[in-house]
């Protein structure tokens, strides 16, 4: 049987794979869990959730779980993901639960979980949870039943906090932003007139079902155009959840994940903050940037993808920037999640602190051309032992040398290997990687 949890929580379509009954069950186990392991006082979590429309269902299925389980609610009602993660810290709750299907389309949905501290639940906890789905046995009566109330100006205490880890002002810079009319419609263009931008908004006006629907951090062409139309000095653009922060600059030039980690990461070495002169990031990040960070003496240390294994090798090693590429940017100072407002908060700072166009300071980075073909294949763990794929990797892999790179990467839900090169030209990537996927594919 597959696991619930994926890499991300656990995700469906909304009232088909995931079900009120479901969220019910799982908030409820997760509370019992929470409670066994720390049995000192009654368990108080912190629920948030998207603007999507099945989000209202699933946030009564999940509050009622929690408090048949004993637990206290705080509700907190629209924000982003961060921000239920930052909330769970500050009010010593004991766990966050936030509703949203992230950059997914408006059918589907999500459960997200917390610990307390506001960190992702280890695999182990998650495990035993999903072991205690529909287990009744403890199910208090009386005033053993957990209360609900909700958590006064949420949204406010999220933006100052985003506030005071804000180094520089943003006075003269003008934005564009894009929420996905998602989680961050009201919390992005507040902070960041907060914090001195002038800040015109596009895609905030969320109505439940117009979610991530062409606009967002996966659609940036409207963004695009209204930084020209507006002559902009960069547009910012979230996804439904506002976890993550893709960037375009005044030209309307997009920035992925992997540029806005460059820019950062040398601000915070100049600073001082940046840890044994390291950042983090997955082995999908761009050549360009493993290049880049060499160049200026930063060292780059690689992880599985998923923003949980960054945030992981974070911890382990006190790191002070990790990320991915697709925009998911983890500053441990001060989130314990991935943060799409304050990673721009932080590229705003770093253009008004040293007066240099978005587009200057990503130049440290040349974006290599990267093609990835998706194989179909009959049984992905032969394709990893198979003698003609090593060789045929180990050729490409020679032949590009210093100026590409090979990746050959299992899907972890599907049978599907990942073809991903990188070249010095669109062409010579393409090439290598239409031979590796036709080796790929010959294996039976």
């Amino acid at each position: 049987m597959a696991r619930l949890f994926g890499t991300d929580g656990v995700r469906g379509l909304a009232n088909a794979d995931l079900t009120p009954e479901l969220a019910l069950s799982l908030a409820a186990s997760a509370a019992r869990v929470l409670a066994e392991h720390d049995r000192s006082h009654r368990p108080v979590a912190v629920v948030g959730r998207d603007p999507r429309a099945s989000g209202e269902m699933l946030e009564a299925a999940v509050v009622a779980g929690l408090t048949s389980a004993g637990a206290d609610v705080l509700r907190a009602g629209v924000l982003p993901t961060p921000a239920v993660a930052y909330l769970v810290s500050a009010l010593g709750a004991d766990v966050g639960v936030m509703i949203s299907a992230s950059h997914n389309p408006m059918p589907d949905n999500g459960i997200k979980l917390f610990a307390a501290g506001g960190h992702k639940l280890p695999d182990a906890v998650e495990d035993e949870i999903e072991q205690k789905l529909g287990d009744r046995d403890y199910r208090p009566t009386g005033a053993g039943i957990g209360r609900v109330r909700d958590i006064e100006d949420a949204e406010g205490q999220y933006v100052q906090h985003l506030l005071k880890v804000t180094p520089h002002r943003l006075d003269g810079l003008k934005v564009v932003v894009d929420c996905a009319n998602g989680a961050a419609s009201v919390a992005a263009p507040d902070a960041y007139r907060r914090a001195g931008a002038e800040v015109v908004e596009i895609h905030t006006a969320p109505d439940g079902l117009n979610i991530n629907d062409d606009c967002g951090s996966n659609h940036v062409a409207k963004l695009r155009a209204a930084v020209v139309e507006h002559g902009a000095d960069l547009g910012i653009a979230h996804d439904g959840d506002a976890d993550r922060c893709v960037a375009v600059d005044a030209d309307g030039n997009d920035l992925d994940g992997d540029q806005v980690m460059a820019v950062l990461a040398l601000g915070m070495k100049e600073a001082g903050e940046l840890t044994d002169n390291t950042l983090v990031a997955t082995v999908m990040s761009n050549l360009g940037l493993h290049l880049a960070m060499r160049e200026h003496g930063i060292a780059l240390k690689t992880t599985a993808v998923g923003d949980r294994y960054v945030l992981e090798e974070l911890r382990a090693g006190g790191f002070a920037l990790g990320g991915e590429q697709s925009g998911h940017v983890i500053l441990p100072a001060h989130a314990t999640t991935g943060d799409g407002l304050l990673t721009a908060l932080r590229l705003m700072s770093r253009m008004a602190e040293t007066g240099k166009p978005l587009a200057e300071l990503a130049g440290v980075m040349h974006r290599l051309p990267q093609v990835l073909i998706n194989v179909v294949v009959g049984d992905k763990a032969a394709v990893a032992k198979d003698a003609a794929v090593n060789e045929a990797v180990a050729a490409v892999s020679a032949e590009l040398g210093d100026t590409g790179r090979v990746l050959l990467r299992p899907s972890g839900t599907e049978q599907l290997v990942r073809v991903m090169v990188e070249a010095a030209t669109p062409e010579l990537a393409e090439s290598a990687a239409q031979r590796l996927a036709g080796v790929v594919s010959s294996v039976h």
